[in-house]
């Protein structure tokens, strides 16, 4: 194993908005939040008429590469602008290289506890989107050791997003630092949905299931029955149920609410879900509202499913930014919808930065590409 050298500063400068700025002090800890799981190099295929069959060739009319597994999720915390820290284990690849590069000097992620691993090589994955919808396959292997102790080795963080799935025993200890864990959990494919496992929640801040792992989990019929039945475990229980808007209470405040999904012409939902736990991540940070967190939240994964791509799909600050100035012209055009949505997301009036920032960089046929990780547009403030 070889451990790569570099700063374990966060650099500062390096953002280009951040929207904690007004609440942070010298005793926060060097991260707002970190994470772990598998890195995975994707592939995707878009724009099918359908999944090809047996013995068939199909042209695609669409063509992305870029970080998957937990890169989704590290990229959508990194791109609204949380001090953001990942610990994965890296091959000696070439993708390898490249996704490390990617995630450190593109998105600026924290990769201080991320060991690298001589003669291992990337998962890797290729996915074929068709009509909103996903067929994959997918190579790889466990990696040599367990990433516990570099977890808890990396520097302190105010909060980790944690599969509820996965290795529990540290989160003790991290809980005991001061971290809030915020939890999520995937598809069941054994088909029992254990409700043990949901006995770790109780080291947790927050759960944020979708609505087909709430209700089997909990054994109930609808996102607001499950919602209420995670809330007797954990302080915020959010559940989310695409089209259908999304479902929360918070015992800390008690509030309740619901939140309609912001409408949009789907492309890949790929990673939708970790962009909606990220947006929910800095909304808890900010000390924001429950209903404005969820609408945050949820604007967010909308318009990442714009996109094809997961983690390079994920919104930053100038896309947020581009959908409110937009929005706010058709307001001006008369747009009555737009009105109505207008009121509903006016607290952006107050988040969306006054100055410009960088456009994020979306999934590319190729790879990488030595010019395009150091090409910047910057984008119009609102």
């Amino acid at each position: 194993m070889t451990q790569p050298t570099h700063s374990d500063e966060f650099c500062e400068r390096c953002w280009s908005f951040d929207p904690l700025a007004a609440s942070r002090s010298e005793d926060d800890p060097a991260l707002d939040v970190i994470t772990s799981g598998t890195i995975f190099f994707d592939i995707i295929f878009a724009g099918l008429p359908r999944i090809p069959v047996p013995g068939e060739e199909l042209w695609s009319t669409g063509l992305g590469s870029c970080p998957g597994g937990i890169a989704n999720l590290a990229t959508a915390l990194a791109r609204l602008g949380l001090r953001t820290g990942l610990v994965a284990g890296f091959g000696d690849d070439t993708y390898a290289d490249w996704i490390w590069e990617t995630l450190l000097e593109q998105e600026h992620i924290n990769l201080a506890s991320s060991p690298r691993y001589e003669n291992f090589h990337t998962s890797l994955t290729v996915a074929v989107t068709v009509e909103g919808d996903r067929a994959m396959v997918t190579h790889g292997h466990d990696l040599p050791e367990s990433l516990s102790s570099y977890i808890l080795a990396a520097p302190a963080s105010r909060t980790a997003v944690v599969d509820l799935g996965g290795e529990t025993y540290w989160w003790d200890e991290l809980k005991s630092r001061g971290t809030a864990l915020f939890a999520d959990i995937g598809f069941d494919i054994s088909g029992r949905w254990d409700p043990a496992v949901l006995h770790p929640l109780r080291h947790c801040q927050a759960f944020t299931p979708n609505a087909v792992e709430a209700m089997a989990y909990t054994r109930t019929d609808s996102p607001n029955q499950a919602v209420r039945k995670l809330a007797d475990r954990v302080p915020l229980a959010v559940v989310t149920d695409g089209i259908g808007g999304a479902y929360a209470i918070d015992q800390n405040t008690g509030e309740e609410a619901w939140c309609p999904a912001v409408t949009v012409e789907v492309t890949d939902a790929t990673g939708a879900g970790d962009v909606f736990a990220s947006g929910l991540v800095l909304g808890c940070l900010a000390g924001w509202p429950l209903e404005q967190r969820l609408k945050f939240a949820s604007l967010t994964a909308s318009l990442a499913v714009q996109q094809f791509g997961g983690s390079l799909a994920a919104p930053g600050w100038g896309d947020i930014s581009d959908w409110w100035r937009h929005l706010r012209r058709r307001v001006t055009a008369g747009d009555l919808k737009a009105a109505h949505i207008s009121r509903e997301y006016g607290f952006l009036d107050d988040l969306i930065p006054r100055h410009q920032v960088h456009s994020v960089r979306r999934a590319e046929a190729t790879f990488a590409t030595h010019s395009d990780l150091r090409t910047k547009t910057p984008r119009s403030p609102a």
